[in-house]
């Protein structure tokens, strides 16, 4: 079987790699055929950050000495597809420090400051500090604190402590700058897009620029594996070893990679990673910005898009339930037509839709904030950083006066798919914002679903934590944020 020829940038030269099978992982190629062991395998499913790796790709929207740029992101390489990387430029541990051996300042800061023991985490938090310094100090911006734990949070440190490695990240702008050839690099990356993509359709790696393309190979290859930024595919390979004769990858066609703003919404293409998503939509909530950051870490945000997040429909997906309550909708495309549908309406069992096989899911439009729109987003998870939810809930009300006009409730983690809690939304709609009202949905939202037991929680504490959280929203709602909740309980309650 043909397969598509991989080009990307390293070390300032152009590297071509030919019969690499379309289901290989870009870590499986670094380690075993590149033999560039630097880089670690870990967890092998995007939650260590020991195979971080750092791609850079061309910015239309960037500042750059031509017009355009280059944008920098540290990814997971463990559960990328090495395919997916054509047209870009990659950095590994090997390839940041110069070549008379002085090190990168992300690697000099690790030294001062301490930041390693074991050493096995340590190349990928060398990674992430590098997409770090490219995305901030080269830019002249200063690295926070904040900011370092924000863009660490995809690495997990198994003995040495975080304190030393945050230092370092804040001690690499008082080193000696290290800029990379953007210029050199531009051209490069201009040119290989310039000259068109390896073996094209014919390639078991599928590739399309365009939607129109795109549509044309869904229909024409119905069984295809769909990818985005194989942040869920990828771990179908490394855990359950599947394997795929033909892969179509929907993350270079151009229409979808943009967010569009209407008067009304937002039209996120589903090539659209949940980095540049989730930006968008904080930008018109920023109460938004914490839950936003708390999904997955940087990595995984960075490979991943939104349209995938959907389409996926885990029960656990932590994006569904934030778009049920902001009332998106999700744009189905085939070469027959198109159809708009509710988000909610999506789904129709466990990781179950109602897709055909010839259609993809095109874009997710975002309504636009209202008057007067209440909106807290809740996330229940063991770790704070990069873990998945016990419970995840949103709750978006608007108020006419003193009484609930409209209201939405989305839910993870509490059903076989991401819902909307509609008889919760009965309980409150037209109803004066009280205290009583409130208590009516606590217990509302808690009889309305029959979560099961697993590893990250019991059925019982799922329902419990339900309704404290609409609890919460109205404490919240009062501008109240420590208060005793005994004053909430219900009757019949213990304490």
């Amino acid at each position: 079987m043909d397969t598509k020829t991989i080009r990307f940038i390293r070390r300032g030269e152009q590297v071509c790699l030919t019969n690499v099978p379309p289901d290989r992982t870009l870590l499986e190629v670094l380690r075993e055929d590149l033999h560039c062991t630097g880089t670690k395998e870990g967890c092998g499913e995007g939650d260590c950050g020991a195979c971080t790796v750092v791609l850079g790709e061309l910015d239309p929207v960037a500042a750059g000495p031509s017009g355009g740029g280059i944008r920098y992101k540290a990814i997971n390489s463990c559960i990328r597809l090495a395919h997916s990387i054509d047209g870009m430029a990659l950095w590994t541990v090997e390839d940041i420090a110069a070549p008379d051996g002085t090190l990168h300042p992300a690697q000099q800061a690790m030294v001062q400051c301490h930041g390693s023991q074991c050493g096995f985490c340590t190349p990928g938090f060398v990674m992430s500090l590098f997409g770090t310094y490219q995305n901030h100090v080269a830019r002249g911006e200063p690295v926070t604190r904040a900011l370092a734990q924000e863009e660490l949070s995809g690495n997990l440190c198994r003995c040495t402590g975080y304190r030393p490695i945050l230092d370092a990240a804040q001690q690499m702008a008082s080193l000696p700058p290290v800029p990379v050839n953007e210029t050199d690099l531009l051209q490069k990356l201009k040119q290989m897009a310039s000259m068109g993509q390896g073996l094209g359709a014919d390639s078991a790696y599928k590739s399309p620029s365009s939607l129109a393309e795109l549509l044309a190979q869904r229909a024409a290859h119905p069984d295809a594996q769909l990818v985005a930024g194989c942040t869920d595919v990828g771990l179908w390979v490394t855990k359950q070893h599947r394997q795929f004769a033909q892969v179509l990858d929907v993350t270079k066609v151009a229409e979808l990679r943009r967010v569009e703003r209407y008067p009304h919404h937002l039209a996120i293409g589903a090539a659209v990673t949940l980095t540049d998503a989730f930006a968008a939509l904080v930008a018109d909530r920023p109460q938004l910005r914490t839950f936003a950051h708390r999904f997955a870490g940087l990595p995984v945000r960075n490979s991943g898009t939104l349209g995938g997040n959907v389409a996926n429909g885990s029960p656990i997906g932590d994006s569904m339930p934030l778009l049920i309550a902001l009332g998106a909708h999700v744009v189905l495309m085939s070469v027959r037509g198109h159809r708009e549908l509710p988000l909610e309406r999506l789904y129709t069992g466990y990781r179950q839709n109602v897709m055909a096989p010839d259609e993809v899911l095109a874009w997710i439009k975002v309504p636009l904030p209202t008057a007067g729109e209440r909106l807290s987003a809740y996330k229940i998870s063991k770790r704070y950083d990069d873990d998945i939810s016990a419970v995840c809930l949103v709750i978006r009300l608007t108020l006419a006066g003193d009484t609930v006009q409209d209201v939405s409730i989305g839910a993870g983690g509490v059903a076989a798919t991401p819902v909307r809690a509609v008889q919760t939304e009965a309980a409150l709609r037209g109803q004066p914002w009280a205290l009583a009202t409130a208590q009516a949905a606590t217990a509302a939202l808690r009889a309305e679903f029959r979560p099961i037991s697993d590893m990250r929680a019991s059925a019982g504490y799922r329902s419990e934590v339900l309704g404290n959280l609409m609890q919460r929203f109205w404490l919240e709602s009062q501008g109240l944020r420590q208060i005793d909740l005994a004053s909430f309980r219900l009757e019949g309650e213990t304490a």
